[in-house]
């Protein structure tokens, strides 16, 4: 069996767009007529310049390849052009490529991925979810609103989630890390406060900042949220900026998690070997795969740290984290996003129960991946899958941040 051709397929979710502005699926199929499913997730180059940067790995490292030989291909994307070290565009193009090849060994075994990553460790994954805009409210006004934000945590716990994430501390700019505004310090107390009231004990707190402090910024930030006992401070200081991580977590006394930005172990293991983060976050369409993030896992479970990957993307990418949660012993979370079009693109093929995903034996990723629909929804824009800001921290009108990607006026 060997991997003979490739089809790319850029998607693009209907508004309000959670999940970001498209998702780049790969379609993989086999000399045997087996095809596998994966995804990309990678924004630092426009959709047309990744196909471009997908079509290469696949044809130089990739094709006419065993899809076993993983170990193999992975070196090849990975050292080929003198390079050995992390590469963010392309590792995003071999991650999706490389979890299709998942996709096809299951179905040609007909066993589920999990069960070729050493079997079924949680026939249960918890599962956590973005806090966004429920029917009746504004989409412009909710992210600056700590009693919406309560309301739409009342009913995630209604649901079944016992884990909520908020991000009320924007802004995310491309300077760099800034020290926090007050009224952002004193906005991000308040939701705190709100949300906890709403679910109590029966629901962790996960706070999302995603890089956008300096060190300092970032621990008087992070003192102000104590009194709340959140499970995770999210990336509170730029992600390559390992040290100055490490000082957050020894300052601040809520976990620190970090790792949707990371790729491969050997950033990683950077993380784990500092005390940086006790919480590993990665997004395995950008990571390296499944088997690099299998590795990682490894290395987390000998520091005693935990995983919960990370979802801002498509429902192939969250297939591929699910099946790697279920076969790892320190396990956390899973991150999660329902909507129709997410369910309606895997025609249901994986759901969400009372917060908890349970995976079935059915082969591959387990998913049947709606390919009309997803080329009936082309993305046609200009920008990319997540931006950042020019504009600098505002300290005299304040800072608003819209959700995870733009979306138009509007109550729900």
């Amino acid at each position: 069996m060997k991997l003979q051709d490739l089809d790319i397929i850029v998607t693009s979710p209907p508004a309000p767009g959670w999940g970001g502005r498209y998702w780049i699926l790969v379609k993989l199929t086999t000399d045997t007529g087996i095809t596998g499913w994966g995804e990309c997730y990678a924004s630092s180059v426009g959709p047309d310049a990744m196909q471009a940067v997908i079509k290469d790995v696949f044809a130089r490292h990739m094709q006419g390849e065993n899809p076993e030989n993983i170990e193999l291909m992975f070196r090849r994307a990975y050292s080929s052009g003198f390079t050995q070290r992390p590469d963010l565009t392309v590792m995003g193009a071999f991650s999706g490529l490389e979890i299709a090849c998942w996709d096809i060994l299951g179905k040609d075994r007909d066993r589920p991925v999990h069960a070729l990553l050493g079997g079924r460790m949680n026939d249960s994954i918890r599962t956590y979810t973005y806090l966004y805009p429920q029917p009746g409210h504004d989409i412009s006004a909710f992210w600056n609103s700590p009693d919406m934000a309560a309301e739409s945590a009342a009913e995630m716990l209604r649901r079944g989630y016992t884990a909520v994430k908020f991000d009320p501390a924007g802004p995310y700019t491309i300077r760099g890390g800034h020290m926090p505004a007050m009224s952002d310090i004193t906005r991000s107390v308040a939701f705190c406060k709100a949300i906890r009231d709403a679910v109590g004990d029966r629901a962790d707190l996960l706070f999302g900042t995603h890089g956008q402090f300096t060190t300092a910024g970032a621990i008087r930030l992070g003192k102000a949220l104590e009194p709340y006992q959140p499970l995770w401070f999210e990336e509170p200081v730029p992600p390559d900026d390992v040290a100055s991580m490490a000082r957050v977590a020894a300052a601040v006394n809520i976990p620190v998690a970090t790792g949707e930005r990371l790729t491969t172990k050997a950033e990683f293991a950077a993380l784990l070997q500092s005390g940086a983060a006790s919480i590993l976050q990665p997004a395995l369409g950008r990571a390296g795969g499944i088997w690099e993030m299998k590795k990682v896992a490894a290395l987390a479970e000998a520091y005693n740290a935990q995983m919960a990957p990370h979802l801002y993307a498509g429902p192939v990418e969250w297939a591929a984290n699910l099946h790697l949660a279920t076969s790892i012993p320190n396990l956390l979370l899973a991150e999660t996003i329902e909507t129709p079009f997410h369910s309606d693109l895997i025609r249901g093929s994986i759901k969400v129960e009372n917060g908890y995903i349970t995976l079935s034996d059915a082969p591959g990723l387990g998913i049947d991946v709606d390919e009309d629909l997803a080329r009936a929804h082309p993305y046609t824009g200009s920008g990319l899958h997540l931006e950042m800001q020019e504009a600098p921290c505002d300290y005299v009108n304040g800072n608003a941040f819209q959700g995870g990607a733009p979306s138009p006026d509007q109550t729900l």
